[in-house]
């Protein structure tokens, strides 16, 4: 060993003999150890540990979809990360497009590799994050409390619940329990809607926006499907709605809402004719055109990101003003289309939701 040094003094820099002299040296068992878990956990070191992903409900084709985008790498959509490993199968047995659906995406998606599990307690434990994916609302409370209370992340897809009082209280047991979740439609996450929310027109000044708006009786009238178009308008305007109107045809909505510094935002709900999804921003440097629907991968992306981080990229205040602004829509029709007070139904839904959260904490 000293001839070597010897020799090499002679003809190589001394950094790099510094660098043989470490190789030579035997590296305790326990640095490799940490060395080979911080790539193991480091997402730009070595190989990334994949999270699994447990899933409730199969009655919507977003099940499917995002199965499809996470659980195939040789496909074009792919997004990395995460993979669907269980779904506890479960519709809504009162509607019918819920019910009818269970059977064949249970088929489509065991093609896909996840494992079909009828105990929602055991699903849970056998997995790092939670999707809810019931296409109905109503049960959403009910079916998030075990995963609370079991410290795992969940993506809530909208409606994020059947009513207001319960959006405000899975808020609330999500904060007791320490357990990061968020809820939003795949509309929020455009390029259009997120350019405009990121100051390619400068402040925004106002802003109109369309969805589909299909009615389902067991919901309240925007829940169903109108929450596309109230999220990109929210997306763009951002929170402060303070009232609400509404206008109501058979086959139209328009719901005006004026925000605290004076800015008005509407949405439109279609019911026939031509439709789709967008909308205009105003904003101090110009107007663009906002909100083209661009699949769900813009909404995976952000799932994945939120699984692996704990952060939500939306929070719990915007998305309660978004239900509170379509609940508000229904209070203003149900008082004969007169402008309602964002605060007067959240003071209620807040009320109700407080019973509900101590029902729940005092189990």
């Amino acid at each position: 060993m000293i001839r070597l040094l010897n020799h090499l003094r002679c003809c190589v820099p001394s950094y790099l003999i510094l660098s043989i002299c470490l190789s030579l040296v035997p590296v305790p068992t326990f640095l490799l150890s940490a060395a080979a878990n911080d790539a193991k956990n480091d997402p730009q070191q070595g190989d990334e540990k994949v999270l699994r992903i447990g899933m409730i409900g199969l009655d919507t084709s977003h099940c499917i979809a995002f199965a499809k985008q996470l659980n195939t790498p040789e496909d074009a959509s792919h997004v990395s990360g995460c993979r669907i490993v269980a779904v506890y199968p479960k519709g809504s047995p009162d509607i019918e497009s819920s019910v009818s659906r269970v059977p064949g995406y249970t088929e489509e998606i065991r093609k896909l590799g996840v494992e079909i599990n009828e105990n929602l307690e055991d699903m849970i434990a056998g997995v790092d994050a939670v999707l809810l994916e019931t296409n109905d609302g109503r049960p959403h409370l009910e079916q998030v409390i075990p995963v609370l209370k079991a410290g795992k992340p969940v993506f809530i897809d909208k409606p994020i619940a059947g009513s207001l009082a319960d959006t405000i209280a899975i808020f609330e047991l999500a904060k007791h329990y320490k357990v990061p979740l968020f809820s939003s439609s795949s509309l929020r996450f455009s390029s259009g809607a997120q350019a405009v929310r990121n100051g390619s027109i400068g402040e925004v000044t106002g802003c109109d926006t369309y969805s589909p708006c299909s009615l389902e009786a067991t919901h309240p009238d925007l829940f169903w499907y109108g929450i596309h178009g109230c999220e990109t308008l929210f997306t763009v305007m951002g929170p402060g709605c303070e009232t609400v109107v509404r206008t109501q045809t058979p086959n139209f909505e328009l719901v005006t809402g004026v925000w605290k510094d004076g800015r008005i935002g509407t949405f439109r709900g279609i019911r026939t004719g031509g439709s789709g999804y967008g909308g205009t921003a105003f904003g101090a440097k110009g107007i663009e055109s906002i909100g083209k629907y661009e699949g769900y991968g813009p909404l995976v992306v952000e799932i994945v990101k939120f699984f692996r981080t704990g952060v939500a990229p939306v929070s719990p205040e915007e998305t309660i003003d978004i239900y509170a602004f379509m609940e508000a829509a229904d209070e203003s029709k149900r008082q004969g289309f007169v402008p309602v007070r964002i605060a007067d139904v959240v003071a209620k839904a807040r009320e109700e939701a407080s019973k509900k959260v101590a029902a729940v904490i005092g189990q």
